[in-house]
Protein backbone atom coordinates (compact mmCIF):
# COMPACT_ATOMS: atom_id res chain seq x y z
CA UNK A 1 0.00 0.00 0.00
CA UNK A 2 3.03 2.25 -0.12
CA UNK A 3 1.82 3.79 -3.52
CA UNK A 4 -1.42 4.78 -2.16
CA UNK A 5 -0.19 6.07 0.72
CA UNK A 6 1.46 8.40 -1.58
CA UNK A 7 -1.75 10.25 -2.13
CA UNK A 8 -2.71 12.96 0.03
CA UNK A 9 -5.82 12.05 2.12
CA UNK A 10 -8.57 13.91 -0.35
CA UNK A 11 -6.98 12.20 -2.87
CA UNK A 12 -7.59 9.05 -1.10
CA UNK A 13 -11.41 9.73 -0.43
CA UNK A 14 -12.26 11.03 -4.03
CA UNK A 15 -10.20 7.57 -5.47
CA UNK A 16 -12.11 5.33 -3.52
CA UNK A 17 -15.34 7.03 -3.93
CA UNK A 18 -15.20 6.79 -7.55
CA UNK A 19 -13.90 2.92 -7.97
CA UNK A 20 -16.70 1.87 -5.63
CA UNK A 21 -18.76 4.50 -8.31
CA UNK A 22 -18.32 4.97 -11.72
CA UNK A 23 -14.60 4.02 -12.03
CA UNK A 24 -12.98 0.72 -12.72
CA UNK A 25 -9.25 -0.71 -12.29
CA UNK A 26 -8.46 -2.36 -15.77
CA UNK A 27 -6.67 -5.54 -15.35
CA UNK A 28 -3.40 -6.67 -17.70
CA UNK A 29 -4.54 -8.85 -20.12
CA UNK A 30 -2.87 -11.80 -21.37
CA UNK A 31 0.01 -10.67 -24.12
CA UNK A 32 -0.08 -7.10 -22.89
CA UNK A 33 2.99 -5.19 -22.54
CA UNK A 34 1.77 -3.15 -19.68
CA UNK A 35 3.14 -3.97 -16.13
CA UNK A 36 0.65 -2.69 -14.61
CA UNK A 37 -3.11 -1.70 -14.17
CA UNK A 38 -4.83 2.00 -14.86
CA UNK A 39 -8.02 3.64 -14.02
CA UNK A 40 -10.86 4.36 -16.38
CA UNK A 41 -14.14 5.71 -16.03
CA UNK A 42 -16.56 6.05 -18.61
CA UNK A 43 -18.72 9.23 -18.25
CA UNK A 44 -21.76 11.33 -20.47
CA UNK A 45 -20.90 14.79 -22.31
CA UNK A 46 -23.45 16.49 -19.48
CA UNK A 47 -20.60 14.88 -17.20
CA UNK A 48 -17.91 16.25 -18.14
CA UNK A 49 -17.76 19.52 -16.56
CA UNK A 50 -17.78 17.02 -13.32
CA UNK A 51 -15.23 14.99 -14.16
CA UNK A 52 -12.59 17.60 -14.86
CA UNK A 53 -13.68 19.06 -11.21
CA UNK A 54 -12.56 15.74 -10.31
CA UNK A 55 -9.27 15.37 -12.14
CA UNK A 56 -8.54 18.66 -10.91
CA UNK A 57 -7.72 17.01 -7.38
CA UNK A 58 -4.85 14.83 -8.54
CA UNK A 59 -2.17 16.94 -10.26
CA UNK A 60 -2.53 15.09 -13.64
CA UNK A 61 -2.26 11.33 -12.12
CA UNK A 62 -6.12 11.34 -13.75
CA UNK A 63 -6.72 12.56 -17.26
CA UNK A 64 -9.44 12.97 -19.73
CA UNK A 65 -9.25 11.26 -22.70
CA UNK A 66 -11.63 13.61 -25.46
CA UNK A 67 -12.37 10.87 -27.99
CA UNK A 68 -13.64 8.40 -25.29
CA UNK A 69 -15.32 10.56 -22.98
CA UNK A 70 -13.60 8.66 -20.58
CA UNK A 71 -11.15 9.44 -17.20
CA UNK A 72 -8.11 7.68 -17.64
CA UNK A 73 -4.77 6.85 -15.68
CA UNK A 74 -1.15 5.52 -17.30
CA UNK A 75 -0.40 1.91 -16.08
CA UNK A 76 0.39 2.24 -12.75
CA UNK A 77 1.67 0.14 -9.47
CA UNK A 78 -0.44 2.18 -7.59
CA UNK A 79 -3.57 0.39 -9.57
CA UNK A 80 -1.85 -2.97 -9.35
CA UNK A 81 -1.83 -2.78 -5.41
CA UNK A 82 -5.38 -1.58 -5.21
CA UNK A 83 -6.85 -4.32 -7.66
CA UNK A 84 -7.24 -6.92 -5.25
CA UNK A 85 -9.13 -4.74 -2.34
CA UNK A 86 -11.54 -3.75 -5.09
CA UNK A 87 -12.18 -7.46 -7.06
CA UNK A 88 -12.15 -10.48 -6.14
CA UNK A 89 -10.97 -13.35 -8.38
CA UNK A 90 -13.29 -13.57 -10.58
CA UNK A 91 -13.32 -10.12 -11.18
CA UNK A 92 -16.43 -8.61 -9.24
CA UNK A 93 -16.14 -5.60 -7.60
CA UNK A 94 -16.37 -5.17 -4.67
CA UNK A 95 -16.56 -2.42 -1.46
CA UNK A 96 -13.20 -2.32 -0.67
CA UNK A 97 -13.83 -2.66 3.44
CA UNK A 98 -10.48 -1.97 5.02
CA UNK A 99 -9.97 0.40 2.94
CA UNK A 100 -13.00 2.55 4.49
CA UNK A 101 -11.05 3.45 7.31
CA UNK A 102 -9.20 6.30 5.18
CA UNK A 103 -12.56 7.61 4.11
CA UNK A 104 -13.09 9.45 6.81
CA UNK A 105 -13.77 13.27 4.86
CA UNK A 106 -16.95 14.30 3.44
CA UNK A 107 -14.87 13.97 -0.08
CA UNK A 108 -15.57 10.63 0.13
CA UNK A 109 -19.80 11.05 0.35
CA UNK A 110 -19.50 13.82 -2.24
CA UNK A 111 -18.21 12.08 -4.77
CA UNK A 112 -19.99 8.93 -4.07
CA UNK A 113 -22.86 10.76 -4.05
CA UNK A 114 -22.12 12.68 -7.70
CA UNK A 115 -21.10 9.50 -9.27
CA UNK A 116 -23.59 7.09 -8.00
CA UNK A 117 -26.63 9.47 -6.22
CA UNK A 118 -29.30 11.23 -6.53
CA UNK A 119 -31.57 14.09 -4.71
CA UNK A 120 -35.28 12.49 -5.30
CA UNK A 121 -37.94 14.46 -3.88
CA UNK A 122 -41.50 12.75 -3.14
CA UNK A 123 -44.40 14.60 -3.42
CA UNK A 124 -48.18 14.68 -1.34
CA UNK A 125 -50.47 16.88 -3.04
CA UNK A 126 -53.33 18.14 -0.99
CA UNK A 127 -55.87 19.55 -3.46
CA UNK A 128 -58.54 21.33 -1.19
CA UNK A 129 -55.77 22.88 0.86
CA UNK A 130 -54.18 23.71 -2.34
CA UNK A 131 -50.61 22.90 -1.44
CA UNK A 132 -47.91 20.55 -2.29
CA UNK A 133 -45.18 19.04 0.28
CA UNK A 134 -41.80 18.18 -0.82
CA UNK A 135 -39.97 16.04 1.31
CA UNK A 136 -36.35 15.50 -0.30
CA UNK A 137 -34.74 11.67 -0.15
CA UNK A 138 -30.66 11.12 -0.76
CA UNK A 139 -30.49 7.72 -2.76
CA UNK A 140 -27.24 6.01 -3.20
CA UNK A 141 -27.62 4.01 -6.16
CA UNK A 142 -24.95 0.82 -5.38
CA UNK A 143 -27.41 -2.11 -6.26
CA UNK A 144 -24.62 -3.73 -7.76
CA UNK A 145 -23.20 -4.51 -3.95
CA UNK A 146 -23.81 -7.39 -1.91
CA UNK A 147 -26.29 -5.99 1.41
CA UNK A 148 -23.67 -7.14 3.30
CA UNK A 149 -21.25 -5.09 2.12
CA UNK A 150 -23.93 -1.95 1.58
CA UNK A 151 -24.89 -2.67 5.34
CA UNK A 152 -21.08 -2.17 6.33
CA UNK A 153 -21.23 1.08 4.18
CA UNK A 154 -23.67 1.92 6.52
CA UNK A 155 -22.09 1.66 9.52
CA UNK A 156 -19.22 3.44 8.22
CA UNK A 157 -21.04 6.70 7.16
CA UNK A 158 -23.16 6.74 11.26
CA UNK A 159 -19.79 6.18 12.87
CA UNK A 160 -17.82 8.57 10.76
CA UNK A 161 -20.38 11.30 9.41
CA UNK A 162 -23.47 10.87 11.59
CA UNK A 163 -26.26 10.30 9.26
CA UNK A 164 -28.37 7.79 8.98
CA UNK A 165 -29.01 5.59 5.61
CA UNK A 166 -31.53 2.77 5.15
CA UNK A 167 -31.59 -0.17 2.88
CA UNK A 168 -34.16 -0.11 0.30
CA UNK A 169 -35.34 -2.51 -1.95
CA UNK A 170 -34.60 -2.69 -5.40
CA UNK A 171 -35.53 -4.78 -8.39
CA UNK A 172 -32.35 -5.00 -9.88
CA UNK A 173 -28.86 -5.61 -9.35
CA UNK A 174 -28.24 -7.71 -5.83
CA UNK A 175 -32.02 -5.68 -4.58
CA UNK A 176 -30.57 -3.00 -2.24
CA UNK A 177 -29.49 0.39 -2.27
CA UNK A 178 -28.88 3.02 0.77
CA UNK A 179 -31.25 6.19 0.71
CA UNK A 180 -32.07 8.53 3.92
CA UNK A 181 -35.82 8.22 5.11
CA UNK A 182 -35.43 11.34 7.61
CA UNK A 183 -35.48 14.94 6.24
CA UNK A 184 -32.74 15.65 9.30
CA UNK A 185 -30.78 13.04 7.59
CA UNK A 186 -30.98 14.26 4.07
CA UNK A 187 -29.85 18.19 4.75
CA UNK A 188 -27.17 16.94 7.17
CA UNK A 189 -25.99 15.31 4.10
CA UNK A 190 -26.25 18.20 1.92
CA UNK A 191 -24.53 20.49 5.00
CA UNK A 192 -21.48 17.83 4.76
CA UNK A 193 -21.08 17.59 0.90
CA UNK A 194 -21.88 21.50 -0.35
CA UNK A 195 -18.86 23.02 0.99
CA UNK A 196 -16.76 20.32 -0.81
CA UNK A 197 -19.14 20.78 -4.06
CA UNK A 198 -19.59 24.52 -4.26
CA UNK A 199 -16.71 25.16 -7.18
CA UNK A 200 -18.57 22.43 -8.96
CA UNK A 201 -22.19 24.25 -10.17
CA UNK A 202 -22.99 21.36 -13.00
CA UNK A 203 -23.69 19.28 -9.84
CA UNK A 204 -26.10 21.76 -8.14
CA UNK A 205 -29.09 19.72 -9.15
CA UNK A 206 -27.97 17.55 -6.95
CA UNK A 207 -25.41 19.04 -4.25
CA UNK A 208 -27.26 22.75 -3.74
CA UNK A 209 -30.60 22.67 -2.22
CA UNK A 210 -32.02 25.94 -3.22
CA UNK A 211 -31.51 25.71 -6.70
CA UNK A 212 -32.96 22.36 -6.74
CA UNK A 213 -36.13 23.74 -4.94
CA UNK A 214 -36.52 26.74 -7.30
CA UNK A 215 -36.71 24.00 -9.97
CA UNK A 216 -38.90 22.23 -8.30
CA UNK A 217 -41.21 25.57 -7.68
CA UNK A 218 -41.06 26.39 -11.35
CA UNK A 219 -41.75 22.58 -12.44
CA UNK A 220 -45.00 22.60 -10.38
CA UNK A 221 -45.72 26.49 -10.66
CA UNK A 222 -46.52 25.17 -14.52
CA UNK A 223 -48.79 22.82 -13.44
CA UNK A 224 -50.16 24.06 -10.73
CA UNK A 225 -49.87 27.72 -10.51
CA UNK A 226 -52.61 27.88 -8.03
CA UNK A 227 -50.66 25.89 -5.11
CA UNK A 228 -48.22 26.80 -2.20
CA UNK A 229 -45.10 24.81 -1.56
CA UNK A 230 -44.13 23.53 1.83
CA UNK A 231 -40.74 21.44 2.26
CA UNK A 232 -41.31 18.68 5.42
CA UNK A 233 -39.61 19.53 8.39
CA UNK A 234 -36.73 22.00 6.47
CA UNK A 235 -37.36 25.49 8.25
CA UNK A 236 -33.78 26.53 7.96
CA UNK A 237 -34.37 26.18 4.28
CA UNK A 238 -37.34 28.10 3.99
CA UNK A 239 -37.67 31.23 1.81
CA UNK A 240 -35.63 34.17 2.96
CA UNK A 241 -38.07 37.05 3.77
CA UNK A 242 -37.25 40.76 3.05
CA UNK A 243 -35.99 41.27 7.34
CA UNK A 244 -33.48 38.34 6.66
CA UNK A 245 -32.01 39.65 3.65
CA UNK A 246 -31.98 43.13 4.79
CA UNK A 247 -30.20 41.94 8.20
CA UNK A 248 -27.65 40.26 5.98
CA UNK A 249 -26.55 43.06 4.08
CA UNK A 250 -26.35 45.04 7.56
CA UNK A 251 -24.27 42.52 9.22
CA UNK A 252 -21.92 41.75 6.27
CA UNK A 253 -21.42 45.70 5.71
CA UNK A 254 -20.84 45.50 9.59
CA UNK A 255 -17.80 42.74 8.86
CA UNK A 256 -19.97 39.73 10.06
CA UNK A 257 -19.10 36.45 8.66
CA UNK A 258 -21.27 34.23 6.98
CA UNK A 259 -21.07 31.78 9.84
CA UNK A 260 -22.09 34.60 12.27
CA UNK A 261 -24.64 35.57 9.98
CA UNK A 262 -26.03 31.61 9.97
CA UNK A 263 -26.13 31.78 13.83
CA UNK A 264 -27.91 34.70 13.91
CA UNK A 265 -30.79 33.82 11.34
CA UNK A 266 -30.51 29.99 12.64
CA UNK A 267 -29.48 28.53 9.12
CA UNK A 268 -27.12 26.61 7.79
CA UNK A 269 -23.61 28.20 6.76
CA UNK A 270 -24.36 27.26 3.37
CA UNK A 271 -27.53 28.65 2.42
CA UNK A 272 -26.41 31.74 3.91
CA UNK A 273 -23.83 31.77 1.57
CA UNK A 274 -25.62 31.02 -1.58
CA UNK A 275 -28.35 33.64 -0.22
CA UNK A 276 -25.83 35.97 -0.28
CA UNK A 277 -23.82 34.98 -3.33
CA UNK A 278 -27.55 35.37 -4.80
CA UNK A 279 -28.04 39.12 -3.19
CA UNK A 280 -24.86 39.85 -4.85
CA UNK A 281 -25.78 38.89 -8.79
CA UNK A 282 -28.79 41.41 -8.30
CA UNK A 283 -28.69 44.55 -10.06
Amino acid sequence: MDNFMYLTPIQQNILIASIIGDGEITKIYPNSRRKNHSYREHFGLDQQAYRKWKISFFDGLLYISEKSNCVRSASLPLFTTLYPHFYDKKGIKHIPIHLLRYCTLPYFLAVLYMDDGSLCISTTVNARKKLIYLTPHIYLYLQCYPPKELEQLQNHILKFFNVIFRLSKRKDGQGMILKTTSVKDTFLFLDLVSPITFDCPSMYYKTNWNERLQMEKEKWKRQQPDFNIVVSSADRWKNYTDEEIQLIKKMKKNGATIQEIADALQRSYWSVMYKWREINKRP
